[in-house]
């Protein structure tokens, strides 16, 4: 049996010329649209949660940690004054392999409003970074005022305590911090220092910016204990994730006063990052196996289709056809009804990533439409009913990015093709020793 006479018989398994309905034609259309769409959310989720893990990686990475920290020991010169600490991050600007640095004191401060109060986590910078600093600058987005200190007593502060404080830009926060007196006692003394917000800000991931007060570095030096602050040189390299933030991190260590620790971003963030990645792959595994199950459906389809075709079978080996040519052949019926659901389900998967918000909005509309309706039917109101938040914003991104991983997608829909054609391998292998003599005599 030639290999154009096998692709034939193949066409015609598919596409027979009769009418005649068939119910094993109708598993595999069935088996077909099933990996069709147990690749949507396999795509989905590979698109979305590698935008997700990479928009709040580069938060943390930009924002929070930077390539490379340089944690500043307490009594050192570098930390008795803002002249001393912005001299250290020049000189480690200097170095060949740091693009920027920037220098930072964090403490922590009872933040308060006219009628509210909460914790806050104080950040000192110079109002530079703003500007100088690409992920300041463009991952840090002002919801209100602007992007800088209008005086020296002046702080930008995150959009969620904003909200907590009830502040808008023009109002006073009060930080409450602790310094020791002068006196022989050495007594601990609240210190009330009143700030005028100048800018509302988001970084887009609300557990990250959610208690953050930016202040100019002159006042960190005025309002914050040193024994409790923490006095810090953030530095940013080429590109975080190449050889370029190793030879970063070992100029640094070498130009630092001593005493001083120097951590890459990667042993900042390795929990929360390992939790990303984990997540991720629990995620896809899940979705495989899914995927699994849906080109099963291939085999069991095959087998039925076996049994429909015994007359075409017995009288194609009469005519001198060979196991293999026949088994051949429905091998390519088993590949070809995988490549359609990849064909199908791919393009689909990522047009629903590309639109995934719009989706989940309908999603929680509708999620929270039966909710309420439940609630008040169990209830007998709905009044006391509160809404769910599918894609809560206190731990995903407001907005997130897609990231389409073509290199994954080729794999995906390799493997998926690959698995249809390992399920056919027994029913290929049952129709190649199906013996014509038998079924010639029940004709």
């Amino acid at each position: 049996m030639t290999a154009s006479a096998s692709l034939l018989f193949a066409f015609r398994l598919l596409f027979p010329r009769t009418g005649k309905k068939s119910n094993a034609r109708r598993s595999l259309v069935g088996a077909t649209v099933c990996i069709g769409i147990s690749l949507v959310p396999l795509v989905m989720v590979l698109a979305v949660s590698d935008g997700m893990i990479k928009g709040i990686t580069d938060r943390m990475i930009g924002l929070s940690s930077a390539h490379v920290r340089c944690t500043v020991s307490n009594g050192s010169e570098e930390t008795k004054s803002a002249a001393s600490l912005l001299a250290l991050s020049e000189k480690i600007s200097a170095l060949p392999s740091v693009t920027y640095s920037f220098a930072e004191i964090e403490g922590i401060a009872l933040a308060s409003s006219s009628s509210k109060r909460t914790g806050a986590t104080v950040r000192a910078v110079s109002e530079s970074i703003f500007e100088k600093n690409e992920s300041f600058r463009t991952l840090l987005e002002v919801c209100d005022g602007e992007k800088a200190f209008s005086s020296e007593r002046s702080a930008v502060i995150g959009k969620k305590l904003a909200e907590t404080l009830s502040l808008s830009v023009g109002d006073t926060i009060r930080l409450v911090t602790i310094r020791a007196s002068n006196g022989e006692s050495r007594a601990l003394r609240p210190k009330i220092t009143p700030f005028k917000v100048s800018g509302i800000v988001s970084s887009g991931y609300q557990e990250l910016d959610a208690l953050w007060v930016f202040i100019p570095l002159e006042a960190g030096f005025e309002i914050l204990p040193s024994s409790s602050s923490r006095f810090l040189i953030g530095s940013e390299c080429a590109d975080p994730f190449s050889i370029e933030l190793e030879k970063a991190f070992r100029e640094i260590e070498r130009v630092i006063p001593p005493n001083s620790r120097v951590q890459r971003w990667s042993q900042l963030n390795s929990a929360e990052y390992e939790n990303f990645s984990s997540t991720r792959i629990l995620l896809l595994f899940i979705m495989l196996l899914i995927v699994l199950v849906a080109s099963v459906n291939i085999s069991s389809a095959l087998v039925m289709l076996v049994m429909e075709r015994r007359k075409e079978i017995a009288i194609l080996k009469s005519l001198g056809a060979s196991n293999a040519g026949i088994a051949f052949s429905f091998l390519l019926s088993g590949m070809t009804c995988g490549a359609t659901g990849v064909l199908a389900g791919i393009p689909t998967g990522l047009l629903c990533a590309v639109n995934f918000k719009p989706i989940m909005d309908k999603i929680e509309q509708a999620v929270n439409i039966f909710a309420e309706f439940f609630a008040a039917i169990l209830h007998g109101s709905g009044a006391d009913f509160s809404h769910i938040n599918l894609l809560d914003p206190a731990f995903y991104l407001q907005h997130i990015p897609v990231s389409i991983p073509l290199p994954h997608l080729c794999v995906i829909s390799a493997g998926t093709i690959a698995l249809s054609l390992l399920v056919s391998v027994l029913p290929a292998l049952k129709a190649g020793a199906e013996k014509p003599i038998e079924t010639l005599r029940k004709m």
